[in-house]
C-alpha cells in the first residue's frame, strides 16, 4: 500500500511541476506580449499626438490665409461700390454692377477651389501618423497568424 501512495504522490508531484513549469512559461510569454502591447499602444498614442499637432499647426495656417483673402476681398470690394457711385447713368450702373458680379464670382470659385484643395492636403497629412500606426497593425497581425 506504502508503494503505491509513493507512486501516487510523485506522479502528482510531477504534474505539479510540469503545471508549475508551464505556468511560468506561459506567464513569462504573456509578460512579453504586455510588453509589446504597451509599446504598440504608446505609439499609437503618439501618432494621436502628431497628427493633432499637423491638424493645429494646418488648420492656424488655413486661417491665417482666409483672414488675409477676407481683407483683401473686402477692400477689392469697397474700391468696386466706391466706382459704382460715381456712375452717370444706369446704363453704365447695369455694365459696372455686371462686370462686379463676374468678377466676384470668379473670385469666389477659385478662393473655394484653392482652399478645397488645400484642407484635403490638410487632412491627408493629419492622418498620415495613423494611417502608418493601422499598416503597422495590420503587418503585426500577419505576422501573428
Amino acid at each position: 500500500m506504502t508503494a503505491t501512495t509513493t507512486e501516487y504522490t510523485e506522479k502528482f508531484q510531477t504534474a505539479i511541476k510540469d503545471a508549475s513549469e508551464k505556468a511560468k512559461a506561459a506567464f513569462e510569454k504573456s509578460q512579453a506580449s504586455f510588453g509589446e502591447i504597451g509599446e504598440f499602444t504608446k505609439g499609437n498614442v503618439e501618432a494621436l499626438v502628431e497628427s493633432s499637432k499637423i491638424l493645429a499647426s494646418g488648420l492656424q495656417e488655413l486661417t491665417k490665409g482666409y483672414a488675409t483673402e477676407s481683407k483683401s476681398a473686402f477692400e477689392a470690394l469697397a474700391a468696386e461700390f466706391k466706382s459704382l457711385t460715381a456712375v452717370k447713368s444706369p446704363s453704365e450702373l447695369l455694365e459696372k454692377q455686371s462686370a462686379l458680379l463676374r468678377k466676384q464670382f470668379d473670385a469666389v470659385v477659385a478662393a473655394s477651389s484653392k482652399n478645397s484643395e488645400a484642407v484635403l492636403k490638410l487632412a491627408n497629412e493629419a492622418f498620415q501618423p495613423i494611417s502608418n500606426r493601422v499598416s503597422l497593425a495590420v503587418e503585426k497581425v500577419k505576422h501573428a497568424a
